[in-house]
């Protein structure tokens, strides 16, 4: 019997982790990466781990935008980071309310275990980085590894939660969270 070799993978939030937080982003011209955003995917990818984006995009639930606004975003964003040599793998969003009371909403873990049935990933040896506790905890209920980053509303977590936040890790923006999950075992 041929033995199946399981894939680790980074989980990434989008607003706070990747690109600079704007209030229900929805237009491509206001896409800024993280600074280092780009070294950090590189980094990740030659450590071999698959690259996906989990997000939250509460926007659309609310009226804000339309899901063909954010799949522009989406496609301005792939075509910025692929400019830089770095590669997303895929992208998982929940387009809900926050009251809508779905099942893929952060802090599920829902699009973590459809990734991982889908790619063959084991999430023991994965990770989710954000900058939200809802993150954290969704890398959590996967049993995977969390790790706060303190861009976007990263320090007003730290602030609000402290100790009580599910990390395994808090680093202090996404190339500094890459550095760290390359070394870990």
């Amino acid at each position: 019997m041929k033995k199946t070799s399981h894939k680790r993978a980074v989980f990434l939030d989008r607003d706070g982790t990747l690109i600079e937080e704007k209030h229900y982003l929805h237009r491509e011209q206001d896409v800024t990466l993280v600074k280092g955003a780009a070294a950090a995917l590189k980094k990740l990818r030659r450590a071999g781990f698959m690259i996906f984006i989990v997000t939250n995009q509460a926007g659309i639930g609310r009226g804000f935008y339309t899901e063909g606004d954010m799949q522009r975003v989406h496609r301005f964003l792939l075509g910025v980071l692929s400019k830089d040599g770095a590669l997303i793998d895929g992208i998982y969003f929940c387009p809900h309310h926050p009251e809508d009371r779905c099942n893929c909403r952060k802090p599920s873990p829902k699009f973590l275990f459809d990734a991982a049935a889908q790619f063959n990933i084991r999430l023991a040896d994965s990770f989710m980085i954000g900058d939200r506790r809802s993150d954290l905890e969704s890398g959590r209920r996967a049993g995977a590894r969390s790790v706060l980053v303190r861009t976007g509303y990263g320090e007003h977590e730290i602030q609000e939660y402290g100790d009580k936040l599910p990390a395994d890790h808090i680093a202090k923006d996404l190339l500094a969270a890459a550095n760290w999950v390359v070394k870990q075992k």
